[in-house]
């Protein structure tokens, strides 16, 4: 009887530590950007079928940022490494670029969903040309391409149908921001989570790698703007030295 309730503890704590190890892997940081394989087999065998590379042509830092995004996103929700060779001559290759920049995405027949797009706004569709078939990330601007790409990632993290996509996305309002209240010495007013995640004792010379994390979460929802501290409290944040450091933010 001993023997069995010791068994049984055992595999109780083993349980217990199992759980609590899951439980710490998953710390929130990631937001909603966590990129881990889709659980649907049936969904993700489709979603490899539709994706098999990316084409981006890279031409400013911004769309370097969607292709990163789209490298790590789709290797981790698809489970696979994607190609990043930019081949276009086989079904699956997902391009994402400004709408003006290529033949393929500069098609007559994205033009009048181009138009209602505006300046941030972006399109994905599903085109076939010389019978391959591209899904296709294009925006009027790199930042539009930018919101497209991380849409797109969201359309198959939250396991929806991309077989034959045609959606056109214009933001509502000109100016998307968050408004923060913190100091320069890093208190937050009305703040109760911790520092101020600007540590301007360290800027322009070091970015913290959560800088570019905050950015990265900003442009996943469409957030083009931010006040940095809290408004009319400091003078000194008005000088050259700290508009360099501003400037290092940007």
């Amino acid at each position: 009887m001993r023997i069995k309730r010791t068994i049984g503890l055992t595999f109780v704590t083993a349980l217990m530590m199992l759980s609590t190890s899951l439980v710490k892997a998953e710390t929130g940081y990631e937001l909603w950007m966590r990129y881990v394989p889709v659980q649907n087999q049936t969904l993700l065998s489709s979603y490899r079928q539709q994706v098999n590379g990316i084409l981006v042509n890279v031409n400013s830092p911004t769309l370097r940022v969607a292709k990163n995004e789209l490298i790590n996103g789709l290797n981790g929700l698809l489970g696979k490494k994607i190609d990043t060779t930019g081949k276009i001559d086989v079904n699956g290759i997902v391009i994402a670029e400004k709408y003006s920049s290529s033949g393929i995405t500069g098609k007559a027949e994205l033009k009048l969903l181009m138009d209602q797009a505006g300046e941030e706004g972006f399109v994905i569709a599903t085109r076939t040309v010389n019978s391959k078939k591209y899904i296709i990330i294009t925006g009027n601007t790199d930042v539009a391409v930018l919101y497209g790409t991380f849409h797109f990632l969201r359309l198959i993290q939250t396991q929806q149908n991309t077989s034959s996509l045609q959606i056109v996305s214009v933001p509502k309002m000109k100016l998307r921001m968050l408004n923060h209240w913190d100091n320069l010495n890093r208190t937050v007013e009305r703040g109760y989570s911790g520092s101020s995640i600007w540590n301007w004792h360290t800027l322009p010379g070091y970015i913290d790698p959560r800088y570019i994390d905050y950015a990265r979460a900003n442009a996943s929802i469409g957030i083009n703007g931010t006040v940095l501290t809290n408004v009319n409290a400091n003078a000194t944040f008005l000088t050259p030295d700290y508009l360099i450091k501003v400037k290092a933010l940007a």
